[in-house]
């Protein structure tokens, strides 16, 4: 049997970003998501859909599914019991308020949200704490992730913060 190859050129973008817990050197140790609200880029660019006080939610650049969002603190910290008090209550009140996002802009049949902390548990970047949510259907797991572990998306990132923002509950 040989080695079967699928080519995903664009997946270049995120190897060689630094987007992992690899520093890289004049990077001070900043996250991809610190590098990312220092940039001064609008949020329409780095696709950040809610801002809070201490908080925020951005889509996830490398998704599972279309509407994967990741809400996280403004510092960047890598365990839960680092979290002060204001930061503790906004980060769950915005996971609650991203999931009712999604559910409105997708109609999906289930959520998954879930964190990983530390590099063990999966933590692509877990120096900065992220919470994911993303929407999930009946048979949402098709061939292409079956066969050649790659998943298709059939929106571009823009779109998907589009209908997020503007799904995101106000009260």
């Amino acid at each position: 049997m040989s080695l079967d190859r699928l080519w995903n050129p664009w997946r270049n973008a995120y190897v060689t970003s630094g987007a992992s817990s690899e520093h890289l050197p004049g990077d001070a140790g900043e996250s991809v998501f610190s590098r990312i609200l220092a940039s001064g880029l609008p949020d329409e660019e780095t696709h950040i859909v809610w801002r809070g006080t201490y908080c925020f939610a951005i889509l996830n650049a490398f998704p599972y599914t279309s509407g994967h969002v990741m809400v996280l603190p403004y510092r960047q910290i890598a365990d839960l019991d680092a979290l002060d008090h204001g930061e503790t209550v906004e980060l769950w009140a915005a996971v609650t308020k991203v999931t009712q996002a999604i559910k409105t802009a997708y109609q999906p049949d289930g959520l998954n949200v879930g964190i990983n902390l530390g590099r063990a548990a999966g933590g692509s970047i877990s120096e900065h704490l992220h919470v994911h949510a993303l929407p999930r259907w009946i048979g949402d797991g098709n061939f292409m992730t079956a066969i050649a572990e790659t998943r298709t998306l059939p929106e571009a990132l823009s779109v998907s913060a589009a209908k997020i923002r503007e799904a995101w509950p106000t009260d």
